[in-house]
């Protein structure tokens, strides 16, 4: 089992946490959007308080341990691993009542290039104790805003991890799935399960617009997130979110490999 020493040397030297790869101008840029309530980075999230741009500052240097200081504007940012390994015990913990419960999973990346292989090990695992990991509107068109302009994807799952894939990209096989923030996705899923009697997700596990998306939705729901991502954080500090882990989201698959053996553990969900 990989301790929790062993797991914060893991996330300094793979670049997960400590001194990470999102700028301090991309961050400030996504406090300044969500503070103007753009919904490219609301990502399916409706906040019920006031943020502004130094609230939010306060919020991501509390929940992330980015610089609190509004006079740094530009150069690199940081993530606490303290914090990122707190957010994954959470997050564990939550997986782990899921199996004991044997409720109905669905699990959804908006970064199946990197994050795909962590999620369908949780889906294998949460499986394997008794859960339904659901598989609604697969093949479904979703009309997604991109800022090439509204393009149609298709809702597709490999492995048990939903994705959207752009019009004529074939399934199967290598991923190539499309980066996506936004909710519609998960509303998609959602809708389609409801409108054939089919369940309901007592958890949705992801990033970006799965985890906002579901969480607005009164559905419990458990992410990882960067530190760009203050959507995740708000939702969290509100209530609409379970567990928003801290993490740079843009590294290789395999950074993430540890990470999937530490939770895994956590929740006593290993084999």
């Amino acid at each position: 089992m990989l301790s929790t020493r062993a797991l914060r040397a893991h996330l300094l030297a793979a670049g997960l946490a400590g001194t990470v790869a999102t700028s301090r101008e991309e961050n400030l840029r996504s406090y300044r959007l969500f503070a103007a309530r753009d919904p490219r980075v609301l990502l399916g999230l409706d906040p019920a308080w006031g943020w502004d741009e130094a609230g939010l500052l306060r919020l991501m240097a509390d929940k992330c341990g980015v610089s609190g200081d509004p006079a740094h504007r530009s150069g690199a940012d940081v993530i606490d691993p303290e914090r990122t390994v707190r957010g994954l015990d959470a997050f564990a913990a939550r997986l782990g009542a899921a199996a004991a419960r044997r409720v109905p999973v669905l699990l959804g990346t908006g970064h199946p290039h990197r994050l795909l292989g962590f999620y369908a090990a949780l889906a294998d695992a949460l499986s394997a104790a008794g859960c339904l990991v659901l598989t609604p509107a697969q093949g479904r068109c979703v009309d997604i805003t991109t800022r090439f302009g509204v393009r149609t994807h298709l809702l597709d799952y490999v492995r048990g991890v939903a994705l959207v894939r752009e019009p004529g990209v074939p399934s199967g096989g290598r991923v190539r799935g499309a980066h996506s923030h936004s909710p519609l996705p998960v509303r998609a899923a959602l809708e389609t399960a409801a409108a054939c009697g089919g369940l309901l997700p007592e958890l949705v596990v992801g990033d970006h617009g799965w985890v906002c998306g579901a969480g607005q939705l009164g559905i419990e729901a458990i992410g990882l997130a960067d530190t760009d991502d203050p959507a995740l954080f708000v939702g969290e500090a509100e209530g609409q979110v379970a567990v928003a882990v801290p993490l740079d989201d843009g590294m290789c698959s395999a950074s993430y490999l540890p990470l999937t053996s530490y939770v895994l553990n956590r929740a006593r969900l290993s084999r």
